[in-house]
C-alpha cells in the first residue's frame, strides 16, 4: 500500500554533536571548538566525548512501532566530525576577556548560518524529492 505524502511523516533529529574536548580530535592546543577551521577529516578517531549513540537504537525500536510511517534521517555522525562549524567566541564581537579565555566563552552547541543547518536541509530535500 503507498502512503501518500499527507500521511508519512519525517523526522531528522540530531543528538548535539558535543565538541567541547579538542583531545577527541587529537588537538592539545585548542581550548574547545575555538580556532577549528577544518572539520574533522579522520574518520577513524573514535570521538570519544560525543553521543551515546544508544539513543538512536531506542529511537529505530520505538519509530518501528509506530502506527504511522516515519522516516528517521540520521544526521548526528555527520555533524560529529564538523568542529569547525560553531560560531566558538564569534557569534557577536568577542570581548578582549572573551578572546583571553576561549575555553570559558566558546559557543560550541550552536551552528553557523549559513553551514551545517543548510546540509542538513539539502539532505532532507533529496530524501524528500526521491521518495515522490
Amino acid at each position: 500500500m503507498a502512503v501518500g505524502l499527507e500521511n508519512l511523516a519525517y523526522y531528522s533529529s540530531q543528538v548535539n554533536a558535543m565538541h567541547y574536548r579538542a583531545l577527541d580530535w587529537n588537538n592539545p592546543n585548542a581550548a574547545m571548538c575555538e580556532r577549528e577551521t577544518t572539520p574533522i577529516l579522520n574518520m577513524s578517531i573514535p570521538l570519544e566525548g560525543s553521543n551515546d549513540h544508544r539513543y538512536f537504537e531506542i529511537a529505530e525500536k520505538v519509530i518501528h512501532s509506530m502506527k504511522t510511517p516515519i522516516r528517521f534521517l540520521n544526521i548526528t555522525t555527520l555533524s560529529e566530525y564538523r568542529k569547525d562549524a560553531h560560531p566558538s567566541i564569534y557569534n557577536k564581537v568577542p570581548s578582549p576577556e572573551q578572546k583571553a579565555n576561549p575555553a570559558k566563552y566558546s559557543d560550541c552547541i550552536h551552528w553557523c548560518v549559513p553551514g551545517l543547518p543548510d546540509t542538513w536541509n539539502e539532505l532532507l530535500y533529496v530524501y524528500i524529492t526521491n521518495q515522490y
